[in-house]
């Protein structure tokens, strides 16, 4: 059977439109706006701005629900403003009143964002996070523990104690604590800081290396694109300076002798020393060139170019450094490095790895907790070791939830002496193999070294989490592809992609606490039943098998 429809399209006005109906109330994106403390995350946007100065900001909810789709969709700065134009859950998501077709902002807004959230608007982020997610935890209490069926006598002094308890038992307590802030002299001191709360919970930490959006760096690349930019530092310089006689450059030669090399699919040592050595050549030809076309300016006066070029100009002068030190002493790597002209910040990482051997973006030392909320602890782009980082990961968690982890599951390398010292002393023991040499086995101590043993591999598995967590955000959120162009915005980049993860965890609580409450709401119905049911039985002349299937027909 073949059925045709007319190619005719529509007019708008023929336009079946749904929007006469209410939205639905179980869409993603309105199921996830219930759960963001949206007050507490627009008080930490707004900490450091000023509320008499300046032209009037943008709603905080608009910004960073904004920021949150995209990071969550893996959009663009302007795909992602156009998403909200068109999709009216997007719009509820990001607090507008109602549908409009104008679109929000501006797609550059993003990029002020990126650049205003800093270190502290982050950390006051998780720390929103963390007291809603405490908030949402189901109480055992409430759902699980059964009604008590105490008497009304049993019960009575209990509440009258609890209600009507005399003031007098009351202010010499308050007193006492009033003397004990005073010395001798009756001035009042300072309380002293209160000791943490026991240790309890567990804390996961791991590091990782987030990559770059950038071209894979190579000495000839570099080099070839070093001299194109010179190339037009001359140009910009003869335009502005206004000079008739411009120096020659060879660009036509020095592209030829380039795409020699690069062509090549393997080419060899000799030939790659040779084509490095006269890009390098070039490069310090135009480096001359532009020096002798900036002598004329006096100094301290403003150079005539863009700030664009003028910071690629400061970068290629470290660069032709660099690369001119590995060439005469015939080596290949130096300190700091630069595999970017555009991004000079970013270092390359040796990780060991059998795809990927080196890779270039900014380390991270991240912390997990037991409830699978993650935070960026640390970032920094040159390479570091990350088990130094552990003792101030740990004072983190103290500041963040008022007491110490119970233990600590981190990789071998953040198992040093300096960490297992200080992990004693504040009573968290360290899910790692303990240092020296390992204990005699004997027929007294074989079931307990057995015993051990498989206590530290179960362990050792439970750092998987932090594991998922990386490959989460890698695979589903581009962690590994981090487009941004400078390092602030990239900061505030991969610290949103976090943000993303942690807000659905909280979403995964927030609406699995009212199944919860609804099962033990079902749970206290089928108790109350069963207690109605054997009073029945005890007291009503009704059949026994009457009275014993009663339990039946409640299931």
């Amino acid at each position: 059977m073949i059925r045709t429809t007319s190619s005719k399209q529509l007019t708008i006005a023929e336009f079946d439109w749904p929007f006469e109906t209410a939205l639905d109330k179980h869409n993603r994106w309105v199921k996830l706006s219930e759960c963001i403390p949206w007050d507490e995350l627009a008080e930490c946007y707004y900490q450091g701005m000023r509320a008499d100065r300046g032209r009037p900001l943008k709603d905080a909810r608009r910004v960073i629900g904004a920021v949150i789709i995209k990071h969550k969709l893996c959009l663009s700065d302007v795909e992602t403003v156009q998403q909200i134009q068109e999709n009216p859950y997007l719009q509820y998501f990001v607090g507008l009143p109602g549908y409009q077709a104008a679109a929000p902002f501006a797609p550059s807004l993003l990029v002020e964002v990126r650049k205003r959230m800093g270190e502290a608007v982050f950390e006051g982020f998780h720390r929103a996070i963390i007291e809603a997610h405490e908030g949402q935890k189901p109480t055992p209490t409430k759902l699980e523990t059964p009604p008590a069926a105490a008497t009304p006598a049993a019960s009575e002094p209990k509440a009258a104690a609890s209600v009507t308890a005399p003031e007098a038992e009351v202010q010499p307590e308050a007193a006492e604590a009033a003397l004990d802030f005073a010395d001798k002299d009756g001035v009042p001191s300072a309380p002293e800081p209160e000791a943490p709360a026991a240790p309890r919970g567990q804390l996961i930490l791991d590091a990782t290396v987030v990559e770059q959006a950038i071209r894979f760096p190579t000495d000839l690349s570099l080099l070839n694109e070093a001299r194109e930019l010179t190339e037009r530092i001359i140009d910009t310089l003869c335009k502005r300076l206004k000079v008739t006689d411009k120096p020659r450059t060879y660009r036509h030669k020095a592209r030829s002798a380039y795409l020699a090399v690069a062509k090549q699919k393997r080419p060899g040592r000799k030939v790659l020393r040779r084509g490095i050595k006269q890009q390098w050549q070039y490069l310090r030809r135009n480096l001359s060139h532009i020096e002798q076309l900036l002598a004329p300016i006096p100094q301290g006066s403003p150079l005539p170019l863009p700030g664009w070029l003028l910071h690629r100009y400061w970068v290629i002068q470290h660069l032709y450094q660099q690369q001119w030190d590995m060439y005469r002493n015939q080596t290949r790597r130096c300190d700091r490095r630069i595999v970017s002209i555009s991004q000079p910040y970013v270092r390359p990482m040796v990780r060991g790895k059998l795809d990927k051997p080196v890779e270039f973006g900014a380390k991270l030392s991240v912390s997990l907790s037991g409830e699978g909320l993650a935070h960026v602890d640390h970032l920094r782009w040159d390479a570091f070791h990350e088990g130094l980082d552990l003792v101030s990961q740990v004072e983190a968690y103290l500041a963040r939830y008022g007491h110490y982890p119970e233990r600590v599951l981190a990789d071998p390398i953040y198992g040093t002496r300096a960490n297992r010292d200080y992990l004693k002393q504040h009573g968290i023991r360290f899910a790692g193999k303990p240092l020296g040499r390992p204990k005699r086995e004997t027929e007294a101590n074989r079931e307990q070294l057995k015993h051990d043993k498989e206590q530290r591999r179960q362990e050792y598995l439970q750092r998987i989490p932090i594991e998922g967590k990386f490959d989460q955000g890698k695979n589903g959120y581009r962690l590994n592809d981090i487009r941004a162009k400078r390092a602030n915005t990239s900061f505030a980049w991969f610290n949103t992609i976090f943000l993303v993860m942690n807000l659905l965890v909280l979403q995964g609580i927030f609406f699995a606490l009212g199944q919860c409450r609804l099962v033990g709401l079902l749970q206290m119905i089928v108790r109350a039943w069963k207690q109605k049911i054997s009073n029945l039985r005890t007291h009503s002349n009704l059949a026994d098998p009457i009275c014993s299937s009663l339990p039946q027909l409640i299931y």
